[in-house]
C-alpha cells in the first residue's frame, strides 16, 4: 500500500496496549513518528507497551520535528499534535493519525488528510489484516479509547459489521 502516515501518541499508545501496532505497519508505505511524539511516549512509565515498542522496533520511524509553520502554531495544540499536523502540513502526501478533537478540527480546516485510531481499524478490516473490526474496537475501548457508541456503530456498518 502506498499510504504515508504521521502518527500521534494516542493511537500508538492504544494500539500498543492491545498488541496491534502491527496494523499501522501493515497499512502504510511510510510511517513517521515526530520527535515530540516520541518524547511524550518515552515519558510514560517503565513497562508501558508503547514506550517499550518505541525503544525497540519503533525507533526506526522517529524523525526530527520540522520547522513550525505559523498556520499550525496558531492552534496552540499539544506538542505531539502540533508536530504531527505540522509534518502533514509540510509534507502533504502524509495523512495525520490522531484522535484529539481539536487537532482533527485543525486538520480539517487546513485541508490535511487525517484519520483516528478507529479509522486505522476500519482500514485493517478492509485490507484483511483483521477478520473483524468490532473485537479490536472493543479491546481499544477497554484500553481507553473514548468513542460515542453511535459513532462506533456507524463506523462498523461501513465495514459490514
Amino acid at each position: 500500500m502506498n499510504l504515508s502516515w504521521v502518527v500521534n501518541a494516542s493511537p500508538l499508545i492504544l494500539l500498543a496496549k492491545i498488541g496491534r501496532v502491527d496494523l499501522l505497519l501493515g497499512l502504510t508505505g511510510k510511517l513517521v513518528i515526530p520527535a515530540s511524539v516520541a518524547s511524550e511516549i518515552q515519558g510514560r512509565p517503565s513497562g508501558d507497551p508503547a514506550r517499550e515498542w518505541l525503544h525497540g522496533a519503533g525507533a526506526q520511524w522517529v524523525r526530527a520535528d520540522v520547522p513550525l509553520d505559523p498556520a499550525i502554531a496558531a492552534w496552540d495544540l499539544g506538542a505531539g499534535e502540533t508536530a504531527v499536523l505540522n509534518w502533514a502540513y509540510r509534507h502533504r502526501e502524509y495523512e495525520a493519525i490522531l484522535d484529539d478533537r481539536a487537532a482533527r478540527k485543525c486538520a480539517g480546516i487546513q485541508r490535511l488528510a487525517y484519520r483516528g485510531t478507529l479509522g486505522v481499524i476500519l482500514g485493517a478490516k478492509k485490507r484483511g489484516l483483521v477478520p473483524a473490526a468490532k473485537p479490536v474496537c472493543d479491546q481499544l475501548i477497554q484500553a481507553g479509547l473514548l468513542i460515542d457508541p453511535i459513532v462506533l456503530r456507524g463506523a462498523l456498518g461501513l465495514v459490514g459489521e
